[in-house]
């Protein structure tokens, strides 16, 4: 034991000792495995209380923007071939993989493009993220600006693969090349919106996104979603930082 931590022990020690040594022990011990059990049931009552919000207001915003799903399913039928809806496999909370649903807002033959197009990545990192990708349809650079693509993970939130708020859900590739530091972004559940979407969205860089991340995950409460929800709302109305 490092020498502030024992000086450190020993205060509290004193500070709760009264009656015989064995006593003062265990008096200090069930007050520490007290305290411990409130911080416990606090964490877990945080958790269940955001989990019902996920599951109404998901289940709420789905009903509400069911004509926008299908006005978007159609002009995307439209402008191109191909699925309505990409899936792509997702690292969740602790590394779970999950299938993410998003609006397709790519041509059909996007990933095989995407290797020609590697070293015009303007993110940096693990992450690839073009300004002008041309891999995107009309409609997918609308529904992008707006987050409209990003709707249908309202359903990933409401069975529990994702949250409103948390990081962003990586794919497998991504996580491969983290470093020990940024795996710590796999300790909560990913979410639609996160606090670097509210912060400048596309234009941070992957070092930026995990740093931010990484803040959210140490101070996260139900107060601090509220207020990233309520940043995301003109984020996505003025389409600042989406491309």
């Amino acid at each position: 034991m490092r020498a502030e931590q024992k000086e450190l022990f020993d205060e509290i020690y004193n500070q709760y000792a009264k009656g015989s040594p064995k006593l003062s022990r265990f008096r200090l011990m069930v007050r520490m495995q007290l305290k411990n059990l409130l911080w416990k049931f606090v964490i877990s009552a945080t958790y269940a209380f955001k989990r019902t919000i996920d599951i109404l207001a998901s289940g709420i915003l789905m009903i509400a923007f069911s004509p926008i799903f299908l006005v978007v399913a159609i002009l995307i039928k439209l402008e191109s071939s191909g699925n309505i809806f990409f899936h792509q496999n997702r690292i969740g909370k602790w590394g779970k993989i999950f299938r993410m649903h998003k609006f397709r807002s790519m041509r059909a033959d996007a990933e095989t493009l995407k290797e020609k197009l590697m070293e015009q990545n303007e993110t940096g990192g693990v992450i690839f993220k073009m300004k002008e990708d041309p891999r995107v349809t009309k409609v997918g650079r609308f529904i992008r600006k707006f987050s409209i693509d990003e709707l249908p993970q309202l359903w990933n939130v409401f069975v529990g693969e994702m949250s409103l708020v948390g990081p962003r859900p990586p794919v497998p590739k991504e996580v491969a090349e983290y470093s020990q530091a940024d795996r710590r972004r796999l300790e909560v559940t990913p979410g639609i919106t996160c606090i670097w979407q509210v912060s400048g969205r596309s234009e941070i860089n992957f070092e930026g996104q995990v740093k931010l991340d990484v803040q959210y995950i140490y101070s996260q409460s139900i107060w601090q979603d509220i207020l990233i929800l309520l940043r995301t709302i003109p984020a996505v109305l003025f389409g600042k930082g989406a491309y």
